[in-house]
This record gives structure tokens, C-alpha cells and sequence, in this order.
């Protein structure tokens, strides 16, 4: 199959979201016929709320068609602070960095693919595929032929687990909330010490980052902003259950939806966040109106290409959100795919190309990952891997190895 050639350059993308809108507005940007198809219904809530540009995001935006720069796509900041428990600034550094939310990099992508491609309600159940083409299988009964399948449907990808039934992601034993506040429900105090500078939070046991970014309306004025936290914090496996379970009694394994996050986890992280966090972060959770809970996890694909399908994005790898690679990698993801087509003169073989350069990416973004959360993972181990842990860690390089730029040689 790998010497077959992509003769209609059609193209079925399973996902909806960041990684399957890069790709399809970059494959359909160079003509080839690009199906999305997405399992949601309806309008996305912000997943995940803040984005951290790095590189690779806006290369990446614009080979998907979108007319961006750094600053055009967010806010930015000219310095780091980090704070200790009373909101003390223990460690400053100049850092140039932008950051931007999730939905306004959704709505720019979503913007530019051509809306009567873009198809929502859509359960993908199954994948065949032979020398000639792979089809897709939904479960309304649909079936979908297409010369190229693009798995981009995210952690709990089906592409994935069709060709990779026994690869499962691993708990490492830490949670991270991530919280949305506007800017003017902040104390005044609060708000002059935390905008303008991305701000790290190095207590005993936890860590929070907070950033400003584009408001509701994709707005960078002052006072139409949004202030975003990233609290990462210890849960036993057992615990999330609980807290994955909402205020009529289900639960969702799959993640629960923010508005569906009951009132006692809510008032718990609330009362948690004073205790443990510095004042400033403890008031901006305790004011969001947007809070997600993401149990934090790693996911290594061993393979990326399976004949005529590919995975990219986080249908392929996860790494812990504090090297912010998210959304970054998915749009590398997709230039490297684009130049693997154009490089292997439109053959099904190209794919094998594109997964020897991602796998190696891949792997170091998720090592990495696991590096930064050393510490927190260290959280629910005996006390003597707590005490070192802690005696290990430095404010500063904390403050300055989180979302930072890295380098895959």
C-alpha cells in the first residue's frame, strides 16, 4: 500500500477542534477535498482556556490560511514573576511572551474552513481501508471513502484506538484547574500584581501559572480581558470519581463539562485555593466563571501512520500542559504532514516519513512534560520523596522553565 498514491487527494478529518481545523484548512488551502467530521454538536466551550504562543503556533495559522502574528493572537507580557504563599515576588525576569485563548484560535480556523465541510453530530465507529481507499463508518449509518484519514479527535481519539486498542493514558496523580476571571472582578491590588506579567505560584505542594487573555470577545483593551489560571494540584486516583461526578449523581469519565462541575468540588477548590495558593490566585479562582477540571495526563504513541490514516495532535501524543505544547505541537503536527505529502510526491508512503520526525518530537515534548511535573507528581509519594522534591525545587527555574520555548535536538 505504501507505493499508492493519494489519487483524488481527499481527505476525511476525524475531529472537529484545533488540530483537525489546522489540518483541513491547510490541506484544502492546497486543494485537496477536505471533510471535517466532528462528534460535539453545537458551539465548543473554551477547552482549555489559555494558550501560550510558542513556536510553531503561528507558522502554523498561517499555512491554515490565517492572516496572524504573535501579536495579533493575544496579549503580551514583557516579564515573569513568581509569588510565594503571602503573594510575595521571590523571583522577576524579563520574558517576551503572547498569550491568547483558546477560543480565539478556534474561532479564527473555524472563520476560514468552508462551513458545508464542516460536519457536527458525527460518532465515527469504524475504519476499513485497502490498497485503493479507507472508509469511515459513522454511527448514524453513514459511510465516508476517502483517500487520506486523519485522526485529530483528541486524547480519547477512536482513530487511535482502533489501531492502538491497548494503549491507555497514565494518571501521574495530580489535577490542574484551569480558571477564566475578567479583569474587573479582580481587586485592584490583586489586578495590578498579576497583569501584565505572567505570574507563577511556587507554594508548598502546588503550582499555579496566571496570565492574561483576550476577553469574551476576543478583545485586548484594558478591561475587556480575561485573567487565566492553571492550578495544578494532588488528587489520588480514587478521588476523581468524585469529583468527575455532578450534582444529579453521573458521572463523566470523559471529562465533566464545566458547567456541570458540582457545587461542593467547586466550594471545595474554592476553600482549598486560600489555604494553599497565594492570595492573588486564591482570589482570581474564587471569582472565575469559567472553571475546567483536567486530570493531568501522558499519552506516547508508538505509531502515527497505519497505511492510509495518520494521528496528529493529541490523538497521537499528550504531554502535561506545563510545557504548553498543546496547541503548538498540533499545528507542527501539521506542517510537518503537509511538507511529508508535497516532499513524498502525493504517496500513501509520505505518511511513513511525517511519523519518523513526530515520534521523535513527540517523545521529547512528553518527556519534557514529565520533567516539569516532577514535583507535583512527588505530591502523593512517601515523605521522604515530598521532602526532596521540595528541597529541589528553585522558584526561579520553576518561574522559567514553564511554557517556555524547547529544543527537540
Amino acid at each position: 500500500m505504501t507505493g499508492r498514491t493519494f489519487t483524488h487527494r481527499r481527505v476525511l478529518i476525524a475531529g472537529g477542534s484545533l488540530a483537525g481545523l489546522l489540518a483541513g484548512n491547510a490541506l484544502h488551502r492546497r486543494g485537496w477535498d477536505v471533510h471535517i467530521y466532528e462528534r460535539a454538536t453545537g458551539v465548543f466551550e473554551g477547552r482549555g482556556a489559555g494558550i501560550t504562543i510558542l513556536p510553531g503556533l503561528v507558522s502554523g495559522f498561517q499555512a491554515a490560511g490565517v492572516n496572524a502574528t504573535e501579536e495579533s493572537l493575544g496579549v503580551a507580557l514583557p516579564a515573569r514573576i513568581a509569588l510565594d504563599l503571602q503573594g510575595r515576588v521571590v523571583a522577576e525576569r524579563a520574558f517576551h511572551q503572547v498569550m491568547t485563548s483558546w477560543r480565539s484560535l478556534y474561532e479564527a480556523l473555524r472563520t476560514q474552513f468552508p462551513a458545508d465541510r464542516y460536519h457536527g453530530g458525527a460518532t465515527l465507529q469504524s475504519i476499513e481501508q485497502n490498497d485503493d481507499a479507507v472508509t469511515a463508518s459513522f454511527a448514524d449509518g453513514q459511510r465516508v471513502d476517502a483517500d487520506l484519514l486523519i485522526g485529530a479527535d483528541g486524547l480519547r481519539s477512536s482513530v487511535r484506538n482502533q489501531f492502538l486498542p491497548d494503549l491507555k493514558p497514565h494518571y501521574p496523580g495530580y489535577i490542574a484547574w484551569r480558571c477564566l476571571v475578567d479583569e474587573n472582578d479582580l481587586s485592584a491590588q490583586t489586578h495590578a500584581m498579576l497583569f501584565g506579567r505572567y505570574a507563577v505560584c511556587v507554594t508548598p505542594g502546588e503550582q499555579g501559572i496566571g496570565y492574561a487573555v483576550p476577553g469574551p470577545d476576543q478583545s485586548v483593551a484594558p478591561g475587556k480581558r480575561q485573567y487565566n489560571v492553571v492550578w495544578y494540584h494532588p488528587v489520588p486516583e480514587a478521588d476523581l470519581a468524585r469529583m468527575m461526578t455532578d450534582d444529579s449523581g453521573r458521572h463523566h469519565a470523559n471529562g465533566i463539562p464545566p458547567a456541570l462541575i458540582s457545587a461542593s468540588v467547586r466550594q471545595e477548590m474554592a476553600e482549598s485555593a486560600k489555604r494553599t495558593l497565594a492570595p492573588q490566585f486564591a482570589e482570581a479562582i474564587e471569582r472565575a466563571k469559567l472553571v475546567f477540571l483536567q486530570p493531568i495526563l501522558d499519552l506516547e504513541s508508538p505509531r502515527l501512520a497505519f497505511g492510509r490514516v495518520v494521528i496528529i495532535g493529541d490523538a497521537a501524543f499528550v504531554a502535561r500542559p506545563h510545557v504548553a505544547m498543546g496547541v503548538p505541537k498540533a499545528a507542527s503536527d501539521v506542517l510537518a504532514l503537509v511538507q511529508a505529502l508535497e516532499r513524498g510526491d502525493n504517496k500513501v508512503s509520505s505518511l511513513q516519513s511525517f511519523e519518523a520526525e513526530r515520534l521523535r518530537v513527540g517523545a521529547a515534548i512528553v518527556a519534557r512534560g514529565k520533567y516539569l511535573g516532577a514535583y507535583m507528581e512527588a505530591q502523593l509519594q512517601p515523605e521522604n520523596i515530598r521532602r526532596h522534591a521540595e528541597a529541589l525545587r528553585v522558584a526561579e527555574q520553576v518561574m522559567m522553565e514553564t511554557a517556555a520555548p524547547m529544543n527537540y535536538n
